[in-house]
């Protein structure tokens, strides 16, 4: 793949951009987001409302998801990442492999 210029600009992601990424992966809704983000690092990390959906409202600013749905019934706005926002978060994720594989190296033997 390659790779866009002004993707890599956005380099490194904020743990919570990366997270609400990936949960989005597949069409998801917020009270899912923080759920899936709960349960993906063990409870480390817990969202609290304000920052997640300021993070929606900056991610679908930014292009890097969408809406995919509103169900008006529940009240529910289901997102889901974009092409755009996928390349954001395989780029990221490359860097952290990257990282981790460094990491490993220097280490061994320690």
């Amino acid at each position: 793949m390659k790779k866009d210029i002004n993707l890599m600009k956005e380099i490194p992601l904020t743990e919570t951009a990366f997270l609400i990424l990936l949960t989005m992966i597949k069409p998801n809704h917020g009270y899912g987001v923080m759920q899936d983000v709960e349960s993906l690092t063990k409870g480390r990390v817990v969202f609290g409302p304000g920052t997640l959906y300021g993070a929606i409202n900056n991610l679908e600013k930014k292009g890097w998801i969408e809406l995919d749905f509103h169900d008006k019934n529940n009240r529910k706005k289901i997102y889901k990442t974009t092409k755009v926002g996928r390349e954001i978060l395989f780029l990221e994720l490359e860097r952290m492999q990257n990282l981790l594989s460094a990491s490993n190296s220097l280490l061994k033997g320690v």
